[in-house]
């Protein structure tokens, strides 16, 4: 069927409800809307879904939701994991409550227990739980950072990460083939719980949640001697950030701890941002205000699930705060962790640090002063979780950190995630710890600087919504193939990774070799000097996105030559 078929179709069929019949009649005169809701299935992709919340095939809706339950429960049937169940948690987005249950519901018709938490929680936590429970899968009801239109599925395995290869192309092929709507199973709440299908969690796994991330502290007495004096604002963006966060940091001690509090209740409209997001610096427009008033050492903002953290610290020399790049706190965070840990005699001779491609080199800096492995992985930290399985599985590293550059990272095991509220309890940890010798986290990084090289990194993205961005985004990765650049800017490519083509290609000899890791549709440019660039569409967002990282003798001149390649990189796409 084309578009409009499939249009007719919604609006005659009482598979769906009135209400969905009603939103589709009322655009009956809109041939772009009803094409972009139409034209093509909202994909589930290696992740899951995530859409803008509506009435049609390529949105986010109990139809298209549930339809991904569907194939899920069948992939689930087939491994025989029923029994095991699957774990549920769900964020502040619209919605989210009535998604998460429908998702239970037909979950259960398929005779899958769940384990429901009883109000929203972050999704690291989810990633926890499942673990805990002993599941099969988990899922979460979240569309992460995007704008409040939107919200999304994320599927988890058993190991605790977002499903990788090849269970991920094997649950897609699943839900790809519900092509029925009227197909897909679900029951009465009142008829699962009777049944012992329906079982909902709280309490008692957040305090093993807390138990495992205070377990994670390397630097006690330091946080006991600095808590009075160490003055955090905090704002978790209308998101699930708020009570676990606070719980943390009121359990280790810290006592100046201030919220915004236009933005502490969860809230799927975002009001006082137009993007939740804390890499964008309008989402912290409140906490600086704050933080200024209150004369705060640092601000600290989580997405709406809590797996991503910004950070301003305050300069001491100018009394300004300064904008942390993912790159940056995770790499402050990373100098911490393994810093303190040779302190103590507790640094592993088998340790190893992940990293996505996209990510900062220097990490690789950071790991040779620590005899600790560098393992490099996709952008996604699905990735990342999956190396940790991997460490488990044949004993060969122990993982002692994992980030990435889009503001996510992880300390300890006890989630397979990118994890916000360890972030923030790892970083105030570090915060106490400088604060006690005079620096500020702001100072740290400055040293950091000093030790390993400056090193820079930034990200464009650029939005092509609809059919023709789909295709637009499509023909920049193939001309860019096509046409492989030798000069980006002022640098040289000394060579090109394609990790679809699975080769990288020295420019100079001709040689290619593999890269090493799974397809993706990602191109690599290696640059003269340590600079590099990378270009790939985003998964969750109609966004192609350019990366580029430099290093250089001074903040001064990464700067200027971070600008310079930016600008050289985005010339190539117009």
């Amino acid at each position: 069927m084309n578009f409009r078929e499939r249009y007719e179709q919604w609006c005659s069929d009482l598979t769906f409800d009135e209400a969905t019949r009603e939103e589709l009649r009322g655009i009956a005169g809109d041939e772009k809307e009803i094409e972009d809701r139409f034209y093509k299935d909202l994909s589930f992709g290696t992740g899951g879904l995530r859409g803008v919340i509506g009435a049609g095939t390529n949105r986010m809706n109990v139809y298209t939701v549930t339809k991904a339950t569907q194939g899920l429960a069948n992939y689930i049937k087939k491994q025989s994991g029923q029994d095991k169940g699957v774990a549920i948690a769900f964020d502040s987005r619209n919605r989210s409550v009535e998604f998460s249950e429908k998702t239970a519901l037909c979950l259960n018709a398929n005779g899958i227990r769940t384990y429901r938490f009883e109000a929203l929680r972050p999704t690291p936590e989810l990633s926890f739980a499942l673990r805990e429970l002993g599941c099969i899968a988990g899922i979460v009801i979240t569309a992460s950072h995007n704008p409040p239109e939107y919200n999304g599925y994320k599927v988890y395995w058993e190991d605790g990460a977002q499903i990788t290869a090849p269970k991920d192309k094997e649950i897609i092929a699943e839900v790809n083939a519900v092509t029925d709507f009227s197909s897909i199973r679900i029951m009465e709440r009142s008829e699962a719980e009777e049944k012992g299908l329906f079982k909902v969690i709280g309490q008692e796994i957040d305090d093993r949640y807390m138990e495992e991330l205070k377990k994670l502290v390397l630097s006690p007495g330091a946080i006991h001697r600095m808590a009075d004096s160490l003055k955090i604002v905090y704002t978790p963006l209308h998101g699930t950030g708020n009570l676990p966060v606070r719980r943390v940091l009121s359990e280790l001690g810290f006592t100046q701890v201030q919220v915004v509090p236009e933005q502490e209740l969860p809230d799927g409209n975002f009001p006082t941002v137009s993007y939740p997001n804390p890499e964008d610096p309008k989402a912290f427009a409140l906490a600086l205000k704050l933080a200024k008033e209150t004369d705060a050492d640092l601000v600290l903002a989580t997405d709406p699930d809590a797996d991503r953290l910004g950070v301003y610290a305050k300069d001491t020399k100018t009394g300004e705060y300064v904008p942390f790049t993912g790159n940056m706190s995770g790499l402050l965070i990373a100098e911490y962790e393994l810093s303190v840990r040779r302190e103590l005699g507790r640094l592993p001779k088998n340790g190893a640090l992940v990293k996505t491609i996209v990510s900062s080199d220097m990490a690789d800096e950071i790991s040779k002063e620590y005899g600790v492995k560098v393992i490099e992985v996709l952008t996604g930290f699905k990735y990342i979780g999956e190396q940790i399985k991997f460490f488990e599985q044949n004993h060969s590293y122990e993982y002692l950190f994992g980030y990435e550059e889009s503001y996510g990272c992880l300390v300890g095991t006890h989630a397979r995630d990118k994890d916000a509220v360890v972030a923030v309890m790892a970083l105030c940890e570090a915060a106490a710890y400088y604060k006690e010798k005079g620096l500020t986290l702001w100072d740290q990084m400055l040293n950091i600087y000093e030790k390993y090289g400056y090193y820079k990194e930034d990200l464009v993205s650029i939005t092509m919504k609809g059919v023709d961005g789909a295709e637009r985004i499509r023909k920049i990765l193939t001309d860019m193939r096509s046409n492989p650049a030798r000069i980006i800017g002022a640098y040289k490519v000394i060579a090109l990774r394609d990790y679809e083509a699975d080769t990288r290609l020295e420019l100079a000899s001709g040689k290619v070799t593999s890269t090493g890791l799974p397809k993706s549709n990602v191109l690599y440019y290696e640059l003269e000097g340590g600079a590099w660039c990378c270009v790939r569409p985003s998964g969750t967002e109609p966004k192609v996105k350019f990366y580029m990282g430099v290093r250089e003798g001074s903040l001064e001149t990464a700067e200027k030559a971070l600008k310079e390649l930016k600008n050289a990189m985005t010339e190539m796409v117009k």
